[in-house]
């Protein structure tokens, strides 16, 4: 095979499924295959709809792209207007392929009738049939209307790669390889399950071509067509700036963007909180891996908040802040609930948390004032420093293993509480 290179300007998608290990355990060998053929179906569709290409399937997790080799369309386009149609296409493909995984859960017939030619359709009818054929299992049917779903990361990125068949005689094949690539898997990697995660400078690239706007005025219509709280929400926290440490990759830092793509998902979240509320000590566990999950998102705590305001959950406050600042909290008066929601006493938590004092390594002397001195200097340093570590290792501890737990077993304690009261109420009425 003749060997073909190109340097060129690409948009690079990665997909993820996340805890496919955990969905896996519940299906066939068979039936995951069916399932898989199925959701790539569907974002094969989304793909194809706006002009990209499927670069490669890995098992629970494919590679896309945009580029003007495998849409000669666009060849025919001034340069600019090329960028631009990729760099928006490719930002549009990831929103609408999060928005497609929550069709597929719910395993919409109407998105299969709209869009699928006959193969696709057969491939999504045979996943369908299995998601409705788990929810009916006993063992999983609590689950299933809350965690047992497909769910996504998604990481996109745009840059100057290089396109070719790559490989040795006989064993070549297509592919992309760049920065822009390694960096969009690492998008992919750390971006929030059904959300999406973009390197910073293709956050800048959208800006500078109005998508950036132009998706936060839709984003906000959509949710105030539909009744949903994110109508208030705010451009810096639709996209939030984040920074990402790769720690396996020697603390490499990036600059990124998360986007919110689901304008209900407060609602979602609250429905599938109170389908859990509804399921003893089990529903308690997983309304608490909620909160967890979502503690940084203020829409979502304040939606589960009222939930339990409404359903008469107490949840004690200020046992919350004197887990957290027993000194702090005993100096506050007057009434603690309209002082500090659920969801500012979380952004406390994650401030203190990040506030922990770190240990950080002293510099080491650059002179040799003889063996005497510098031995006697060295050693001050050593010990001091390690003083300094254990103090750190033992205040980040106490606060990760004790502080953080015994913080949501109390939340966990009142839904208990609150599952609970029905029961005493019986056992009263028998006596």
């Amino acid at each position: 095979m003749e060997s073909y290179f190109k340097e060129s300007r690409v948009g690079i998608g990665f997909i993820d499924i996340a805890d496919y290990t955990f969905l896996s355990k519940f299906l066939s060998p068979q039936e995951n295959q069916t399932l898989l053929n199925g959701l790539y179906s569907a974002f094969l569709i989304v793909l194809q709809k706006h002009g990209g290409s499927l670069n490669k399937i890995e098992g629970d997790s494919l590679m896309f792209q945009f580029d003007d080799f495998s849409d000669p369309e666009l060849a025919n386009l001034e340069e600019e207007d090329r960028h631009n149609h990729i760099v928006k296409n490719l930002f549009y493909t990831c929103v609408e392929m999060q928005r497609v995984c929550v069709l597929f859960n719910n395993a919409e017939k109407a998105f299969l009738a709209n869009h699928a030619d006959p193969g696709m359709a057969l491939a999504l009818q045979r996943a369908f049939a299995i998601i409705e054929g788990l929810r009916g299992r006993n063992e999983v049917s609590n689950a299933m209307h809350a965690f047992f779903q497909v769910r996504v990361r998604i990481g996109a990125n745009y840059g100057e790669v290089m396109l070719g068949n790559f490989g040795p005689e006989g064993y070549k094949h297509w592919d992309v390889i760049g920065m822009p690539v390694i960096e969009a898997k690492r998008m992919e990697a750390t971006a929030p399950v059904g959300g999406l995660r973009i390197s910073e400078s293709f956050y800048h690239t959208l800006e500078s071509i109005g998508t950036v706007n132009d998706y936060f005025e839709r984003f906000r219509r959509e949710a105030r067509l539909t009744g949903s709280v994110y109508a208030n929400i705010q451009k810096d926290e639709l996209f939030a700036r984040r920074k990402v440490v790769i720690s396996e990759k020697k603390g490499a830092t990036y600059w990124t963007y998360s986007v919110q793509v689901n304008y209900k998902l407060p609602e979602h979240i609250v429905g599938q909180a109170r389908s859990l509320l509804a399921h003893g000590p089990s529903g308690a566990d997983g309304v608490i891996e909620l909160l967890k999950y979502y503690r940084g998102n203020t829409y979502v705590i304040d939606a589960l908040e009222a939930l339990f305001r409404s359903e008469g959950i107490r949840v004690r406050k200020h046992d919350l802040l004197s887990l957290m600042a027993p000194k702090k909290a005993a100096e506050l008066t007057g009434d603690i609930d309209s002082q500090f929601s659920l969801a500012k006493i979380l952004h406390l938590m994650n401030r203190f948390q990040d506030g922990i004092k770190k240990y950080r390594e002293t510099a080491r002397t650059g002179h040799f004032l003889g063996y005497e001195i510098t031995m006697g200097e060295q050693e001050k340093r050593i010990r001091e420093e390690f003083e300094d570590h254990r103090r750190s290792m033992v205040n980040r501890a106490g606060f990760f293993e004790v502080t953080i737990p015994l913080v949501y077993q109390s939340i966990l304690a009142s839904i208990l509480e609150y599952q609970t009261a029905d029961e005493g109420l019986v056992e009263l009425e028998m006596l």
